[in-house]
Order: C-alpha cells, then structure tokens, then sequence
C-alpha cells in the first residue's frame, strides 16, 4: 500500500510543476485535464502526509519513552503515544478507503426515472412526491435539474416522470438510490384511517453519449409529433415532440417538454443512450463472478430497498437496515442522512472484498 502512496505522491508533485509550464496553462483543455487529476488526487496526498507525520511524531515520543528518567515526562509521553496510535489506525483505515478504486461514472450526471408502481393512484402521487424531494436535494446541492417527460397520474402525481440532473458527482451520491421505495400511509380519500400501501420505482443512470455506447444510425426510429399537455405558447403548436425508438431491444424515449425539435431529439437520445449502456452493464454484472458482484453492490431496480412509513414518521433503508424518523427532513429534500451510511457500508464491503483477495 505504502509504494503505491508514494507513487501517487510523485505524481501529484509532478502534475503541480506541469501547472507551472506556460505551454499547459495556455492549453485550456490539458490544464483543465490537469486540475481534475491534481484535485482528485489531493485528499489522499493530504491524508498520506499527515499519516507520515503522525508516525514520525510517534516515532520521537517512543524513543523519548525510552530514554527520559523523568516519570512525569514519561507519563506525557505515554498519553502522546496512545493518541498517535489512535490517530495511526484512523488515517490508515483512511488511506485504504481513499485507495479503492473509483467507479468511472462516479463523476457522471444522471438521468432520473421514478414510475409509480402497486397501489393506484397513491403510488402516482408519491412518485410525484418523492421527485419533488430529490429536486429539493438536488437544490441544496447547486445540481441543475431538467425534466424530460412528465406522464400525469389520474388523480394527481404523476405515473412516469424522468429527468436529467447535472453538476458534480451527481451519480457518485444519488447512485444508491435506483430500486423499489415503498410507501405506508392513510390516503386523503381513506374515512376509515387504514393504511394503504404503494410502491414506485427509481433509476437512477449514469448520463452516456453516443461515445460511451456505439448506437448504429439505422436502428434508430425518429417520429416528431405536436407536443400535448400544458406548455405554453409554441410548444403546443409546432411538431417539437420527438420520439426515438430502439428498434433491436424496442426502447422507446419520448421528449416533448423543451420549444426546439433539435433539443429535444438530442434529449431523447441521451436518455436512450443511457438505458442502453445500463443494459449493457446489467449484462456484464450477470457475466461477472461472485467476488465482482460484491464489489459492485445491488443496483437491481426491481428490489425493494427502503419503506417510508408516514404514520410513524420512520424510513427504513433494509439493505443496511437503516431506520432513522425524519421521515420529514428527507421528503423535504434532506437525503444526507441515509445516503452516507449507505454510500459507507458499500465502501466497507469493497475493502473487505479487497482484503480477501
């Protein structure tokens, strides 16, 4: 572990003097390059420094141990040792998490599908609900969010709504999110106070290009239609809705909320594009072992993964078996507190599938 540290510090001291170099800083697109790479590496560098530091400390108060006759200078540095050898295992377990390796679309933006599910027009409502919480987070984050189809419930809600949300590292926090939420609560209409229950489904895709999944042209159906539904003054009254049709798998994406038909043809295929490539990563997880599973973690949409219970004011997330009562907090956009311990019991299981290995 420890050659591998020094390696990442050469080349963070190395990526500092190439920032120094006029002929990268007048490169907008290798400095940018450059920046990233000295960001992304700065928070291990950092941690390895300070570790070095703690041990070197710890080194001297040993050997200070050793040689002081003086018990209340000993006693001083007995108490400094046990710190150090605190802080030592702290910053290692830290180094070690800071060394996994990162999933590639960590950095992506994402496009968000929540559907309503089992439970009518409940469900829809909840779907609608439940969006609206993660444009609220989405808010506190500085992420720009952008719908790309709205489906209206029967009764209020929405049956399918999907948009695109970017900014930094979207995906690396909201990627926990895909699979079945379940909700408990008395429905308005309900006299008899019973509760009800309903289901909708989240995913949660990494945002691909046509570079990220080779799409042949000719496999592509395109059809422009007039937009319906609320929209305002040209939406309505030009062919701007598109919809693109896979014809190999019969993916269907539809896109009618932007005025331009060029905008939204170009929605609609990155959203196609991004179901495509989760089909394909889909494939390769089933291909993969059992040790590769584990690393990855469950993104399977179709397990439920967390039940909001409004009567009680309880979430429970039962992948880890999380149970906090700020059922509130989240449904107004503060997901924080179940997205990190979720995002750590995953990182806990890589290092231990590491440590197997």
């Amino acid at each position: 572990m420890f050659s591998k540290l020094d390696q990442v510090e050469k080349r963070f001291e190395q990526l500092q003097q190439e920032l120094q170099n006029p002929e990268i800083t007048q490169d907008q697109g290798k400095f940018r390059q450059r920046m990233k790479e000295l960001a992304d590496l700065e928070p291990l560098v950092l941690a390895y420094r300070e570790y070095r530091r703690v041990q070197s400390e710890l080194q001297a108060s040993q050997a200070l141990l050793e040689s002081e006759k003086d018990l209340e200078i000993r006693q001083m540095a007995k108490e400094d040792i046990r710190s150090l050898e605190l802080q030592g295992v702290e910053l290692e377990s830290q180094l070690k998490l800071l060394l996994l390796p990162k999933d590639p679309a960590d950095e992506k933006n994402i496009i968000l599908e929540i559907r309503s599910g089992a439970g009518g027009d409940e469900a829809s409502l909840f779907a609608d609900e439940l969006f609206r919480a993660y444009i609220h987070y989405a808010s506190g984050k500085g992420w720009r969010v952008e719908v790309i189809s709205y489906s209206p419930g029967n009764a209020g809600g929405c049956r399918e709504v999907v948009a695109s949300i970017s900014g930094d590292k979207v995906y690396s926090r909201l990627k926990y999110e895909s699979g079945v939420h379940r909700v408990q609560r008395v429905p308005k209409t309900e006299t008899q106070g019973r509760i009800h229950t309903s289901t909708v489904t989240v995913a949660v895709l990494p945002e691909a290009e046509s570079v990220d999944i080779k799409v042949d042209p000719n496999d592509l159906r395109i059809d422009v239609y007039r937009s319906s539904g609320s929209g305002g003054q040209s939406v309505n009254t030009t062919d701007s809705a598109v919809r693109v049709t896979h014809l190999p798998t019969g993916l269907i994406v539809t896109c009618q909320e932007g005025k331009s038909q060029h905008k939204n043809k170009e929605t609609a295929l990155k959203v196609l594009y991004s179901r495509l490539m989760a089909i394909e990563e889909e494939k390769a997880q089933k291909e993969a072992s059992s040790h590769r599973l584990a690393q990855i973690g469950t993104g399977d949409r179709s397990e439920r993964i967390r039940t909001y219970n409004f009567p009680q004011t309880r979430i429970t997330d039962h992948r880890i078996g999380l149970t906090i009562h700020q059922l509130g907090e989240v449904m107004s956009g503060d997901f924080d507190g179940l997205i990190e311990p979720i995002a750590a019991h995953y990182q806990a299981e890589a290092l231990k599938q590491q440590n197997q290995a």
